[in-house]
């Protein structure tokens, strides 16, 4: 599969917006976004970009994409799925994004970042119904648990993560002692990222 390697401050600066890709540095004084909350590269500021509908729906969909840690190939995937399945295509969409393993570990407070969740899901770090999983975009489901392997209990990342958490959302419920987290049920569009359009990105497909 293919990785995006390059830097992933940048990525904000394009899609002009906080992806959270870099756990607390996200957080810091030292957020690229924060010192240069302008696109990258040496004209962007006097670049003027004409805004038109294709345009809007594009951005839309990479800031998605992006925010997930997916490349292409993959997200038109999950689109297509989302459209095949019953209920609202874009709803839909999220779900199975919000639902990935990588994502559900990192809503958790395992992982400082979806990036660092993936690094610790491929390293075996986690068992899911006492079953070792290691591919990241593995699909929870409510009733499952994820639990951190006894080996890894005393991991200082993971640790130090569940210290600096976020609020976990309503559709997860987590054990800081057992290191354990459960999927409660699906998550509902409130709990959802508030800065994404998806109808926009159905748009930009259906065409």
């Amino acid at each position: 599969m293919a990785v995006y390697h390059g830097p992933r401050c940048r990525l904000c600066r394009r899609e002009g917006v906080k992806l959270m890709l870099k756990g607390d540095r996200c957080k810091s004084e030292k957020c690229a976004f924060e010192r240069r909350p302008y696109s990258p590269g040496l004209r962007s500021l006097k670049r003027r970009r004409v805004s038109t509908e294709y345009n809007t729906q594009l951005r839309e969909k990479q800031k998605l994409r992006r925010m997930y840690g997916l490349m292409e190939r993959q997200f038109r995937l999950y689109f297509q799925r989302a459209a095949k399945a019953d209920g609202v295509t874009g709803l839909n969409l999220l779900r199975m994004l919000e639902t990935r393993l990588d994502n559900a570990v990192f809503r958790l407070g395992f992982a400082p970042s979806r990036s660092a969740a993936r690094l610790q899901i491929l390293h075996n770090h986690y068992l899911v119904n006492n079953k070792k999983v290691n591919v990241s975009s593995y699909q929870v489901k409510p009733g499952d648990v994820i639990q951190v392997k006894e080996k890894y209990s005393n991991s200082e990342k993971i640790h130090s993560s569940l210290k600096s958490a976020h609020d976990v959302p309503e559709w997860l419920s987590v054990d800081k002692v057992k290191l354990a987290g459960s999927i409660v049920r699906l998550p509902e569009r409130a709990e959802m990222a508030q800065d994404i359009r998806e109808q926009l990105v159905v748009e930009l497909y259906s065409k």
